[in-house]
């Protein structure tokens, strides 16, 4: 008998919920109603039923049922647990605009807290939900001065940001990691949210000044981390840089940061900071495979900028004179081959070279990392069939691995270099979810590539002509890639791979130093068509041309402001409007 109407109980205090949550406030009020007469020690559903009430505006019955509750609270001894049924009351008058009664109530709330701090927690909470900020405010405080060792950091902090006032959140948040020993990614994860790209933004500006004075006054360590991490929010790397090195410095068994900072960097194509990174960490670094990990970076991220092939040829041999070439140097062997191969126009070389590498007592991985890199080669040579064999072995042997899903991509855009689309999207489809960002987005952009271009093209001719300029551009054939996709662009004048075949066309114009031909590509893109999607791609590939190939900072400060303007959701938008100000003379915070 007791079991059954406990179960009874249960099923109708969950049904009292459904009702609640779907705004059935009638029938939710009768459930609790009903549920709490059976269990008056309750306060949930007290809770309950005084919300139902006032939702559907019974503030007399609101006002007689907590009026009641506090008699009889009144009358036990002890501390009085409803006494945030004051907040209640006074919500209640509050909604129907008696404002004086309304503040007799939230003002014995918080007196009984500030005479009995111990039991405030429930009233700042009712406070705080009914946005009561300043009492809910008083009454955490209340409770940390009462009791120095008890946290409302958090409360007091969200409080503060609901407020407006930043400064007093960023150093709630910041005492909470002092004085409590918080957690640093959760605070970042809380601060994160009030900070931009931009470093020049209002909060962005307040929190680096709070760090650089507390740095000053108490140089703790966690001020310098927090001060790299706000450097890094806004992709400043090569001042979160300079913080991560100073850490190292007071504390040299942890290289993480700097290495940290040098791979983000490395990803987010800042190949100066990254050098600087990888070169401290080559001087500093005692372990051997750190070491070998920094030369990586250092080697690839040379590659991106160096044109100078013999010496950096050299590089690579003096790192094998240093640290052979067995099993701990894979990853930099496979980089040497790409160089070969990519930039020295050398693949028999290359492929002579992984197969010595192959030789050696290798894990499925390093296998697969060199097979991968041969496939590449295969592609290069022209060798497709052959490049989608070993891409497959790599895809079948590594299932779920990001050197197989890798390897995937490379199937797809093998298979695209050929012309066969349908197998290239069908693979694409598979790789946009489930996999990494970087891999994911390479797999959306080549797809909609694709399938824009497919659409209106039954025989395809435009989009296969294109394929091939893209390989030869893979290929490293600069110049043929240009002739292409001139051909592109005469014979399929109008055609929606336009607009693809300039911007590509100017890339490699670029690329060979012929700025204005590609100026002019970029400004005929803005010509075609204001909503397309590479519009904003243009705009900052012409501001760059101007200020840092033909330092002509005036035609520069043009597009960064069309950006800044006219382009406002475009990842450009933070690094134009930062250089646009720079441009303007704009006195910027350091």
């Amino acid at each position: 008998m007791f079991v059954s109407v406990f179960h009874t109980f249960a099923q109708n205090e969950v049904l009292a919920q459904e009702y609640f949550d779907k705004g059935e406030f009638e029938k939710a009020e009768n459930l609790y109603q009903s549920l709490w007469e059976k269990q008056p020690n309750n306060f949930f559903l007290l809770d309950r039923l005084i919300q139902c009430q006032q939702s559907l505006q019974k503030y007399d019955e609101v006002e007689q049922l907590i009026l009641t509750q506090l008699e009889l609270m009144s009358k036990r001894k002890g501390d009085n647990p409803l006494e945030y049924l004051h907040v209640e009351l006074g919500y209640s008058y509050e909604v129907q605009d008696q404002l004086e009664e309304s503040k007799v109530y939230y003002d014995k709330a918080l007196n009984s807290v500030l005479s009995k701090p111990n039991n405030g927690y429930q009233i700042a909470k009712s406070f705080q939900d009914h946005q009561k900020l300043d009492y809910a405010l008083q009454c955490y405080q209340a409770m940390m001065a009462a009791f120095p060792t008890a946290n409302y950091y958090n409360q007091i902090a969200i409080i503060y940001g609901e407020m407006g006032d930043i400064q007093s959140m960023f150093d709630t948040y910041l005492d909470m990691m002092s004085k409590q020993n918080a957690d640093i990614l959760s605070t970042q994860r809380f601060m994160g949210k009030f900070l931009t790209e931009d470093d020049q933004g209002d909060n962005n500006v307040l929190l680096r000044k709070i760090l650089v004075k507390r740095i000053q006054t108490e140089p703790q360590i966690e001020w310098y981390k927090m001060l790299s991490w706000l450097y890094l929010q806004q992709k400043d790397y090569s001042k979160a840089l300079i913080q991560e090195i100073a850490l190292h410095k007071r504390n040299p068994e942890n290289m993480d940061g700097v290495i940290d900072v040098g791979k983000i960097a490395f990803d987010d194509f800042d190949y100066s900071t990254t050098q600087d990174a990888f070169n401290y960490i080559i001087n500093q670094e005692t372990d051997v495979d750190r070491k070998i990990e920094a030369h990586y970076y250092l080697l690839e991220s040379q590659k991106k900028v160096f044109t100078d092939y013999p010496t950096l040829d050299t590089s690579y041999q003096t790192f094998f004179k240093d640290f052979g070439k067995g099993k701990n140097t894979i990853s930099i062997q496979t980089s040497y081959a790409q160089f070969l191969t990519f930039h020295q126009n050398k693949p028999q070389e290359a492929i002579d070279f992984l197969e010595a590498a192959l030789e050696l007592n290798l894990d499925r991985f390093k296998k697969s990392e060199i097979k991968t890199q041969m496939a590449d080669i295969l592609v290069f040579t022209g060798q497709y069939n052959q490049a989608l064999i070993a891409y497959t072995q790599v895809q079948n042997e590594l299932q779920n691995h990001i050197l197989a899903q890798t390897a995937r991509y490379k199937v797809a855009q093998t298979s695209y270099f050929k012309g066969d689309f349908e197998w290239a999207n069908t693979q694409l489809k598979v790789l946009k979810k489930g996999t990494t960002k970087l891999i994911a987005n390479d797999a959306i952009d080549l797809s909609l590539l694709i399938s824009d271009n497919i659409a209106q093209d039954s025989v395809q001719n435009a989009l296969k002509s294109y394929a091939v300029a893209d390989l030869l551009a893979y290929q490293n054939k600069t110049q043929q890639a240009i002739d292409t996709l001139s051909q592109v662009l005469i014979h399929h004048k109008g055609h929606p791979i336009e607009d693809e075949a300039l911007f590509k066309q100017a890339n490699l114009f670029e690329k060979k130093g012929k700025y204005l031909e590609a100026i002019q590509n970029y400004e005929l893109i803005l010509l075609l068509n204001q909503d397309d999607i590479l519009i904003d791609d243009s705009l900052y590939a012409l501001a760059i041309i101007y200020d840092e190939k033909l330092l002509d900072f005036e035609k520069a400060k043009i597009y960064y402001e069309k950006i800044v303007l006219e382009q406002p959701s475009s990842i450009y938008l933070v690094p134009a409007r930062k250089r646009f100000r720079e441009l303007r003379g704009d006195e910027l915070m350091p």
